[in-house]
């Protein structure tokens, strides 16, 4: 699981215009990063452009996911991850992000704002927080926590199964042992029978 770019966008009525964002490209080679990002902050553009005000929508490209909230103040979010990351975390991370940026950034800025004259600070740490789902979404956390719980009832109901195995080959010997002392008993009486004393 794996975030390669946190967006906060603008949606004019002309043109989308990106505030700030925050990208982890080192998982590509070097000579890649930058046209990568360019990738990614043309495709974020392109995707709130097409979103509705007051929509969330998650677009599949290849194998990753773009995640887009767009508010109904035009003010819109973008995060791009690979498909294995869960979408309901993503979503919570744009929703947080953009709170916060629009308490921190006057709404007069949005408009005619870039990524060098907005003053906001908090997308790299965001990024880089919500990079293991786990640890950032309690939601997350409560689940694996399930998870690994179920697994460990899992396995504890397996043993339980092979012990029961185990006694029910106890249980099928000490049948074999009864029906032999059962036998012993029979042959022993008779034994007995024919030697009675009178």
């Amino acid at each position: 699981m794996k975030l390669y770019s946190l967006s906060v966008l603008y949606k004019g009525e002309s043109k989308t215009v990106l505030l700030k964002a925050a990208y982890d490209v080192s998982s590509f080679s070097f000579f890649q990063r930058s046209s990568v990002q360019e990738f990614m902050t043309f495709t974020s553009q392109l995707i709130v452009e097409r979103s509705a005000k007051g929509s969330r929508a998650s677009v599949k490209e290849q194998e990753y996911l773009c995640h887009v909230y767009v508010r109904n103040d035009s003010l819109a979010g973008v995060v791009i991850a690979d498909s294995e990351y869960p979408s309901r975390v993503a979503f919570t991370l744009l929703e947080k992000v953009l709170d916060e940026f629009s308490k921190q950034v006057d709404r007069i800025d949005w408009p005619t704002g870039s990524p060098v004259t907005i003053q906001y600070t908090g997308l790299d740490s965001q990024l880089s927080r919500y990079q293991n789902p786990r640890e950032a979404d309690p939601m997350t956390k409560v689940q694996a926590e399930l998870d690994e719980t179920k697994i460990i009832l899992h396995n504890t109901m397996e043993s339980l199964l092979e012990r029961g195995e185990k006694l029910d080959d106890l249980v099928s010997k000490s049948e074999v042992l009864g029906i032999q002392s059962k036998a012993f008993y029979k042959t022993a009486r008779k034994q007995n029978s024919c030697c009675a004393i009178m």
